[in-house]
């Protein structure tokens, strides 16, 4: 099985600036030239930029070392070393840039704007050449700049999916079962728990102009807040999404704890999570006796909170699903709001996960290239 690359250590280095050049015109019936030697070239930076087509930060695991381009040296006749190229680090949106050792926040890309650039690291400065030393008293220097070096960070970047809705249950409960029923995603579907082992995306179809983006962990056990399972590593993909759908199994014999259970867990990982908007499936109602059970677990939820709906289905025998759908786009539609992360069709029409960034180069250019007498 393929790891999903939620999280990766990458060391970037910021270009060094080229030296400036120590050089004397030298033509035939000019005596004494003067100085002539030109700038060295600006280092590149190191810049990350979203692109939404990316689902995962496997190109970072795959490419930990990540160096820009040093700026080249200044030359004679007053010529300019040409500056670094800068390194493009594309990365998915909802992607977190922490400091190695520290662990402090650098950045955050919580929106879903395409291009959207952060300059991270500048490249070191080209070094002046003799000619900006001229001076009446001193005519012919033979001194110049050295160009400045680059700067090295290690970082680590973590990724939190950026989806509309939430889905939030026990192993097996039928999570990938309704998002394999609303959304293209094609999650594996089995009657065993921990079918589902990596996050998983779909997108459903609003109309001609709109989507909403279902996100689906896998599946939460009591204890998972203390790293119980598999949810807890997974839990911080929700922790974004602008409402949260909980599936309860009706047929299941703790039906009756279950939602406290969730609410509990979410709560232990984030308080913020555990108050996002929710709705509630009862599903598998299609079993004997299971549609007695999901009307205590209505009236025990309502109990709490009025106002949390809570649907009755079988998504096996896809009985209340309309009603699921609809329930879904009006609670989404009422955050609009407060931070909608629905994108057009044309920025959704990949799977999820399906598309990765092309593999770049990663430049790897140590040598430090000394112009010749550049030091006084």
């Amino acid at each position: 099985m393929i790891q999903f690359a939620d999280e990766a250590t990458i060391e970037v280095t910021s270009g060094k600036g080229g030296n400036g050049c120590i050089s004397f015109r030298r033509e035939k019936y000019i005596p004494l030239g003067g100085p002539s030697g030109g700038d060295g070239g600006n280092g590149g930076d190191i810049i990350f930029v979203v692109k939404k087509n990316m689902r995962t930060l496997a190109s970072l695991r795959y490419h930990p070392i990540i160096k820009a381009r040093n700026g080249t040296d200044g030359m004679s006749w007053n010529k300019y070393g040409k500056n670094g190229e800068d390194k493009i680090i594309p990365v998915p949106p909802g992607t977190t840039i922490r400091d190695y050792e520290t662990g402090e926040l650098i950045h955050e890309f919580t929106t879903q704007s395409e291009n959207e650039q952060f300059v991270f690291l500048k490249g070191g400065k080209g070094g002046w050449g003799n000619v900006h030393f001229k001076s009446s008293t001193n005519q012919a220097p033979r001194y110049a700049h050295q160009g400045t070096p680059g700067e090295t960070r290690k970082l680590r970047v973590e990724l939190s999916i950026m989806a509309d809705v939430g889905l939030v249950g026990f192993p097996n409960a039928g999570k990938s079962s309704l998002l394999n029923a609303f959304t293209n995603a094609r999650p594996k579907i089995a009657p065993y728990p921990f079918t589902t082992k990596i996050p998983n995306l779909g997108v459903l179809r609003v109309d001609d102009e709109r989507d909403i983006v279902i996100a689906d962990i896998p599946g939460i056990i009591e204890g998972a807040s203390e790293g119980a399972g598999l949810g807890i590593r997974f839990l911080k993909h929700i922790s974004r999404t602008q409402c949260l759908l909980f599936i309860i199994d009706a047929s299941d014999e703790n039906y009756l704890t279950a939602y406290n259970t969730l609410c509990e867990e979410l709560k232990g990982f984030n308080e913020e999570l555990a108050k996002k908007p929710r709705l509630v499936l009862c599903n598998k109602i299609d079993v004997e006796g299971a549609k007695a059970r999901a009307d205590e677990i209505a009236a025990k939820i309502r109990e709490a909170d009025k106002s949390i709906e809570v649907i009755p289905v079988s998504i096996l025998m896809n009985y209340g699903m309309n009603n699921v759908r609809t329930s879904i786009i009006k609670l989404v539609d009422s955050l609009s709001g407060d931070g909608s992360v629905s994108l057009s069709p044309e920025q959704k029409q990949q799977e999820a996960y399906n598309a990765f960034m092309a593999e770049r180069e990663s430049i790897d250019d140590d040598a430090e290239v000394q112009y010749p007498g550049s030091e006084s």
